[in-house]
């Protein structure tokens, strides 16, 4: 008997050493804590990574191994994710250990943005600024591409990581039996449940621009695919002490900021218990207090002082802080720019957010509206292309004529014109970097605001002037 006990002692503490062991491994959490608000709005994690983070060694070496996958040479930079010196990682994508390292997904990925003063220039970051380069559909699509390439075997993403790092014998035994098989299964599962983007004629978002919540009635919700098209531009994050009461998201659909942060943490790919509620409050105190960028270029303040007339004349009702339109939902009828943004969200999906029990709070301010957000034009010179659907490129361009705009243009190049008031959308160079959108698919029409169209052109000239300093 006395030998019994001490073989199940024995086998117990083995297995106490495994699980101890196993636990470390893979599911040990070590988050990066950023002392200053700025890095950690950039680099700072919501808690995504343990549900949907990728492990970091095998995103890293990802370019290296199919590099004719990416759009261009130059890694993931060709996807208009942006990097800083001393990070191994872009900004938008923090690095957390949850086992073993692991990149998640922020708020800066998405609202973050960059532009060059030429195209010899080194770029400049604007955080808050809704990133005008950054194609996540594409991004995506690369990473499940790899996942469906017979060459994304253990032995050969293993043989490209340890060209760079070192592991240990039994890191080297995870990754080849455990860590790259389930990462090839979860990128293939991906592939399956996002394939609704490319069915229903649904056109592609390019750089700057996501369907936002149509993953979250399809995933979240479990609603059947509607074949509603939801693209549009993303947002900025900053100035918001002054946007209280005002309504969310390009149509208004909620009105509680910290709603809107708890849905971005979920959408991002957090989960009710990994969802990092502190970390969430911090950035949205950060966007409440950051100011709007300021317009990096002289202008002429004669033309500004007649612009500012133009303005509280032709625009202020519906566009400066303090008027009763500003930021509430302008009926479709009134503002005639595209429908489908708008009808993809329904009744029902904002009555099913209300009513979710799954997470540790409870949504209630989800609805439907009629209409569009007459948004507040704080640094709207960075806030290029315009509409919500970002179907003009140039403020410039909206000031004319609906059928005057251009129907096909280039978006997602970072060169900056101050003369249009947008990024450059024309030329080999910007053809080459970028994305062309094409205004006559659904969901890309870049009718209606024809709202100081009949302006004068010298009056059109000081308004874009006076704009640049919002």
């Amino acid at each position: 008997m006395r030998r019994v006990l001490q073989v199940l002692a024995v086998f117990l503490f083995l297995g106490l050493g495994a699980g101890a062991v196993g636990w470390y491994k893979l599911f040990r959490e070590v988050a990066i804590h950023y002392e200053s608000e700025e890095d950690h709005f950039k680099y700072g994690s919501v808690g995504t990574e343990r549900p949907q983070g990728i492990p970091f060694h095998i995103w890293k070496v990802l370019p290296a191994l199919f590099p004719e996958k990416l759009p261009r040479p130059n890694g993931y930079a060709s996807f208009g994710l942006l990097w800083e010196d001393g990070h191994d990682a872009p900004i938008g994508l923090p690095k957390k250990t949850v086992g073993f390292p692991r990149l998640g997904i922020n708020c800066a990925l998405c609202h973050t943005a960059p532009y060059r003063v030429s195209p010899s220039e080194p770029q400049k970051i604007v955080l808050g600024a809704p990133s005008s380069t950054f194609d996540l559909g594409r991004y995506l699509e690369f990473l499940t591409d790899c996942a469906s390439d017979p060459r994304f075997t253990p032995e050969n993403v293993l043989r490209e990581i340890k060209k760079t790092e070192k592991l240990s014998l039994l890191d080297t035994v995870l990754y080849r039996f455990l860590i790259i098989p389930q990462t090839r299964k979860a990128l293939l599962q991906q592939r399956q449940d996002l394939g609704w983007m490319k069915e229903h004629h649904r056109p592609p978002n390019g750089p700057g621009r996501v369907d936002p919540f149509n993953p979250a009635k399809f995933a979240i919700l479990k609603l059947p695919d509607d074949g509603s098209i939801g693209n549009s531009d993303f947002v900025p994050l900053w100035n918001w002490k002054a946007r209280a009461g005002f309504g969310l998201h390009w149509d208004g659909l909620n009105t509680s900021l910290t709603e809107v942060f708890l849905n971005s943490g979920i959408g991002n790919g957090a989960d009710a218990k990994s969802i990092d509620l502190p970390g969430l409050k911090r950035l949205q105190a950060y966007v409440t207090q950051l100011d709007p960028a300021k317009y990096p270029f002289q202008v002429d303040p004669q033309l500004v002082a007649r612009g500012s007339e133009s303005f509280q004349a032709n625009c202020a009702a519906c566009h400066a802080f303090g008027n009763t339109k500003t930021g509430q939902p302008v009926p479709l009828r009134e503002v005639g720019t595209d429908k489908f943004r708008l009808a993809s969200w329904t009744k029902e999906a904002a009555d099913k957010f209300n009513s979710l029990t799954i997470y540790p709070w409870r949504y209630s301010h989800f609805r439907t509206t009629d209409g569009y957000v007459a948004v507040a034009l704080d640094g709207v010179w960075i806030r290029a292309p315009y509409l919500h659907n970002g179907s003009v490129p140039s403020l410039a361009d909206l000031l004319a004529p609906p059928e005057a705009r251009p129907k096909k243009f280039t978006r997602g190049f970072d060169v900056y014109d101050p003369l249009k008031v947008g990024f450059v959308s024309e030329g080999s160079e910007a053809q080459r970097i970028g994305f062309e959108y094409d205004t006559s698919l659904p969901g890309n029409s870049n009718q209606g605001h024809i709202f100081g169209t009949q302006l004068p052109s010298e009056e059109k000239q000081a308004l874009i002037e006076f704009l640049k300093t919002l």
